[in-house]
């Protein structure tokens, strides 16, 4: 049985959709059992849990081959990352008690860094899972591709990519989420022991001007990329409803600055096989 957290998304839902090409059977832990149904309907096993609930998340790793941690995504942390942290001791009292014999964690690029920002929250759960005795794999993989998903209407009505990567020239790691689907079902696969860092970037890596031309291709009319202002990312952000810009704001700067990479050697990276291209043919299609 192979146990997959965060079905629902597009991460966990590729790597179901792996786990069941090649007949595995997989256990889906989910919230709400009708956003469940698919994955029934598909043959999975459904189990209630949330990330907060110790005693039902024990009970959806007990059994498991392997279990998949793909904590929910906190894009405005408090201050000192708590919800972050209800979220790790859960995890790991459920891993303690159901005595998993593997996980495969999905955790970011930049994870090793000691500065403080948004992903910092992934670094936390590298930590504290790296401590059990559990083999984990920590997958690592780039920028999401499918963040471009935010640019698609400026793209088609304004013909501009709003970047708050810079300098729009400068190419950084991103990764389709159908790849890292692909090799968190690899790696759930496998044997190993003791803790693995695997990092997963695309075919190759890409800078805003490149979205823009993929952008462009795909629509059939210009487009270009534009640099938002570094000073103007506060107030924006708080425009929006944010109530703790900062660690977002550091985020971007790590990726900006170059503190935000991988942690191996380049010949190390896997290189996932979709190219941006077909990733904004799919967002644009929407």
């Amino acid at each position: 049985m192979y146990v997959i957290t965060g079905i629902t998304g597009q991460v966990g839902g590729a790597l179901a959709n792996a786990l069941l090409k090649a007949g595995k059977p997989v256990r889906a832990v989910v919230r709400d059992e009708k956003k469940g149904a698919i994955w029934a309907a598909r043959g999975c096993e459904l189990a209630l849990a949330t990330m907060t609930d110790a005693d039902a998340l024990t009970r959806a790793f007990e059994g498991a081959e392997a279990v998949f941690i793909l904590p929910p995504p906190e894009f405005d942390p408090a201050p000192g990352f708590p919800e972050a942290r209800e979220v790790i001791d859960t995890i790991v009292a459920a891993v303690t008690r159901a005595r998993t014999r593997r996980i495969v964690c999905l955790s970011t690029i930049g994870a090793q860094a000691t500065q403080t920002n948004l992903l910092t929250q992934r670094t936390l759960l590298e930590e504290a899972l790296g401590k059990q005795t559990v083999p984990v794999a920590f997958l690592r993989p780039g920028w999401f591709m499918e963040n471009c998903a935010w640019d698609v209407d400026s793209a088609r009505n304004e013909g501009v990519v709003q970047s708050f990567l810079q300098p729009l020239d400068r190419a950084i790691p991103m990764t389709a989420t159908d790849d890292i689907g692909e090799l968190a079902a690899k790696l759930m696969q496998e044997q190993w022991s003791g803790v693995r860092v695997v990092e997963l970037e695309g075919p190759r890596r890409t800078s805003p001007n490149d979205i823009a031309a993929a952008f462009a291709e795909v629509l059939g009319k210009p487009v270009r990329a534009n640099g938002v202002p570094r000073d103007t990312w506060e107030a924006l952000f708080v425009s929006q409803g944010m109530k703790h810009p900062t660690p977002r704001i550091r985020m971007l700067d790590g990726f900006n600055e170059g503190w935000i990479d991988f942690e191996g050697r380049r010949d190390e990276i896997v290189k996932g096989a979709t190219p941006l291209i077909d990733v904004i043919r799919k967002l644009v299609a929407r």
